[in-house]
């Protein structure tokens, strides 16, 4: 019986449906390729009491083909193997349920059910592999990537299921169940996604919001050194943030930037004349009682006048600002203070110093070192062969 039931049937057509029914009688064919038959007699008339009744109440002819029996199945017992695998006990047990239950039925046996145990560790493995690839991908990633990753690993994950699979029709169930899970991994994987996303954007954009406002605060102000410090903010915030998250603060950053920017332009001007007036001013007392050099003070004098003058003419400063000749100013104030070799605004305080320093060595002993004449072409004390000392 077992035998006629697991005939291949015949394909001449080449039916894909007629293909998965032969390979599955197949491979119950190789389980069954040793059937022994044995008979049993009936163990008692009374066969509603049979679980409740002791040996020495039974046939003893069934008793005794019993123990043959038991002997016969220990000596014919072997391993069964489906495609290359060891059945494990409860495998096996599934598997012997199945057939005692379709026998006592009159029917064929149904591999749903033990096709199910057998494909469980498969979809186990299966669904490890594909989490060690997706474990792989270094987060964030921008969706369409992850998306593609996603789906790599999944055909991965699907391509060994197809070939490790016991059986096709009835399998289906469980690609069914691997697909969900796999859907289920994915989603965590999108939730992990998004939280990095989200954590490297805010990181950038506390990190250039921060630059924003110490370069509002400068020292000495420079329209140059804030195009670069925006500059390589914008261009960080771009290369680095990625993700979902990187849409949401592109926008916040390209708003905080342009506030920024608006803020700086609108205090450069006003600061950096403020800045010159009182440099021209420390510049006149320089040059006159440091370090008596006339052409340092004339050129103070000048500036000072200039930005006074042009103002109270012109009723603002802010008249001022479209004049060439701030536009010149500007031009020579922005090559003095920030360049890529050199940011005054950092090294004002030690060139201070430096300069500091020359000038009190000077003062000191440069007179004694090289004569009365000094270093610089100073006031001359000596008008018209007279030594009257210069008065204020």
């Amino acid at each position: 019986m077992v035998h006629d039931a697991l005939q291949r049937v015949p394909n001449d057509k080449g039916d894909k449906n007629i293909d998965m029914v032969n390979q599955i009688r197949n491979s119950l064919a190789i389980m069954g390729d040793n059937s022994t038959a044995f008979s049993l007699p009936q163990p008692h008339l009374l066969r509603t009491k049979l679980c409740d009744m002791k040996d020495e109440e039974l046939d003893p002819i069934y008793v005794k083909r019993r123990e043959q029996l038991k002997k016969l199945v220990a000596s014919v017992t072997r391993p069964k193997i489906v495609q290359g695998k060891f059945l494990n006990g409860n495998e096996f047990v599934a598997f012997m349920e199945q057939i005692l239950e379709a026998l006592n039925k009159g029917e064929i046996p149904s591999t749903g059910s033990l096709v199910e145990v057998f494909n469980k560790g498969i979809l186990e493995r299966c669904l490890k592999l594909y989490n060690e690839r997706m474990a792989k991908v270094r987060l964030p990633l921008p969706e369409q990537s992850l998306q593609d990753a996603h789906e790599r690993s999944k055909k991965e994950a699907m391509d060994v299921f197809d070939v490790q699979h016991f059986g096709r029709q009835h399998a289906k169930k469980s690609v069914m169940q691997l697909d969900e899970e796999i859907q289920e991994a994915y989603k965590n994987v999108i939730m992990a996604n998004e939280y990095q996303s989200s954590k490297i954007c805010e990181s950038l954009y506390t990190r250039c919001e921060d630059k924003m406002d110490q370069l509002q605060v400068l020292r000495l102000p420079s329209m140059a050194k804030f195009n670069a410090g925006f500059l390589q903010c914008n261009q960080s915030f771009a290369h680095e943030c990625v993700g979902p998250s990187k849409a949401n603060y592109e926008q916040r950053m390209m708003k905080m930037l342009g506030k920024s920017r608006s803020l700086f332009i609108k205090e450069y001007n006003h600061r950096l004349f403020n800045w010159l007036v009182a440099f021209s001013l420390v510049m006149v007392v320089v040059g006159r009682f440091i370090l008596k050099f006339i052409m340092i003070e004339m050129g103070a004098w000048v500036l000072f006048i200039f930005l006074e003058t042009y103002t109270r003419m012109f009723w603002s400063a802010e008249s001022l600002y479209y004049n060439p000749v701030w536009h010149f100013i500007v031009s020579t104030w922005e090559t003095l203070v920030y360049s890529p070799v050199l940011d005054l605004d950092r090294w004002a305080v030690p060139l201070g110093c430096m300069i500091a320093v020359f000038v009190l060595y000077w003062r000191c002993c440069g007179k004694r070192k090289y004569g009365s004449r000094g270093l610089l072409p100073l006031y001359n004390n000596h008008k018209g062969g007279t030594n009257r000392p210069r008065t204020d």
